[in-house]
């Protein structure tokens, strides 16, 4: 059933000058399961996760949260959508572990409100 899937990205293509990088891709995701992209160097691999993270715009398909189509334009809307990407290691902060490069921007930090005391997580600005 389709709304088993929390990630759909349905019939993706992103095409480069001169280049078709993905052409009518789909890829479902269930909650729990875990996939790997294999494929050889230039075989879009890294196209199709940019897409799902909102740094290129398909020029057809569509991605899907959990059912509801969504509409992600840049890696802001991915967060707010609990979608983060890990970069290819060129792009991770050398002296950091895996875990933190992972979590770098989504740390949690402690907001002190007279009203409520809880744990939040902080997108793009220091802890205060």
């Amino acid at each position: 059933m389709a709304e088993d899937f929390v990630i759909e990205m349905l019939n993706i293509t992103k095409e480069f000058p001169g280049i078709k990088a993905n052409d009518n891709i789909t890829l479902q995701l269930r909650k729990g399961e875990v996939h790997a992209l294999l494929g050889e160097n230039g075989a879009g691999k890294s196209t199709l996760m940019s897409v799902l993270f909102g740094l290129y715009q398909p020029e057809q398909g569509v991605i899907k949260k959990n059912g509801k189509e969504v509409k992600i334009n840049n890696p802001n809307d991915a967060n707010d959508l609990g979608i983060g990407m890990v970069h290819q290691h060129f792009k991770l902060v050398e002296c950091f572990s895996v875990l933190d490069n992972i979590m770098l921007g989504v740390e949690p930090c402690k907001k002190r409100s007279p009203a409520k005391r809880s744990w939040s997580f902080r997108k793009n600005t220091a802890c205060v």
